[in-house]
């Protein structure tokens, strides 16, 4: 069975060329920058790739690129799981697998309506793992269009199918977090928090690394912050006040604050988003992502060398 490494997924952004389409040097210097900061792989085609506004096209295009451009050495998954029914949930999740990819993740909202019951939401899951080739599912808890968050109950169900490797959650809640870890123990299941305050309590506690949109900022803390949680507590805890604190700034217009993030750092792309009005994005917005950018490339050089 597949697996999925531990450690840092970014939830990968999309840059678009000034006649708004996907803009693939960007993409390619995305990549290039993830490799830099040392994650462990990249989750394409999600929603901080903003895919409810990419065309099927542009979503497969997508996924193809990201998985041909991407080092070895780092895993990709994708989802793309936006269609309204199953059967065509069905078909966009072969396409998108044939691109390559380690993981397809579903959309935890996608296998129900907000109405429905666990009993569509695990009629639904039955009929696509057995219409979809493939030994390596993931869900993403994806808050758009509704929060659907996965129960303990219904993980452990999804883990003894033997096909699910991956689990972006998103409940923000410890105390729910444990629940799951203990639901999972002894499958191939792995939980990745979303949530950059208790992402050190999380590692703690037996999660297996962060799949957030602050890895679109801060990369390479998150990746020591996984790599040496149990290692050095004091330092440990710095970080993780650093990472909780600068995660509100993901409340600001992101992904265009991403976008601009990347900017500083030196990647090169238009700010321009398609889920996201530029004018949301004022000259104190901007003025945040700087100062932010300042205190991280201090608390860097100064905490890790």
């Amino acid at each position: 069975m597949a697996t999925i490494a531990n450690g840092v997924w970014p939830t990968m952004i999309t840059p678009y060329t000034e006649d708004n389409k996907v803009d693939y040097d960007a993409v390619l210097r995305i990549i290039e920058w993830y490799d830099r900061q040392g994650v462990d792989g990249i989750f394409a085609v999600c929603q901080s790739s903003e895919m409810f506004f990419l065309s099927r096209e542009e979503r497969l295009e997508l996924a193809r690129f990201v998985v041909e451009n991407t080092p070895k050495h780092i895993g990709v998954i994708a989802s793309g799981h936006v269609a309204d029914n199953v059967q065509d949930q069905a078909e966009e999740a072969k396409a998108i697998i044939d691109t390559g990819i380690a993981s397809y993740v579903f959309i935890s909202n996608q296998f129900a309506g907000e109405d429905q019951g666990d009993d569509v939401f695990r009629r639904n899951v039955e009929y696509l793992i057995d219409q979809i080739p493939g030994d390596s599912f993931g869900i993403y808890e994806c808050p758009y269009p509704y929060k659907r968050l996965v129960s303990p109950d219904n993980l452990k169900w999804c883990a003894d199918t033997g096909r699910f490797t991956f689990l972006k959650d998103t409940c923000c809640d410890l105390k729910q977090l444990q629940e799951k870890v203990d639901a999972v123990k002894g499958t191939n299941l792995k939980i990745f928090n979303a949530n950059s305050a208790t992402i050190l309590e999380s590692l703690k506690m037996g999660c297996a690394g962060f799949s957030g949109v602050m890895a679109n900022f801060h990369s390479d803390l998150y990746v020591w912050l996984c790599r040496n949680f149990d290692k050095d507590q004091e330092k440990a805890q710095l970080v993780q006040d650093f990472l909780g604190l600068a995660s509100v700034i993901e409340r600001q217009c992101y992904p265009v604050n991403a976008k601009y993030h990347m900017n500083l750092e030196g990647v090169k792309m238009n700010i321009f988003s398609r889920s996201k009005d530029m004018a949301e994005f004022t000259s104190a917005g901007r003025l945040e992502v700087e100062e932010l950018h300042r205190l991280y490339l201090y608390l860097r050089s100064t905490l890790l060398g």
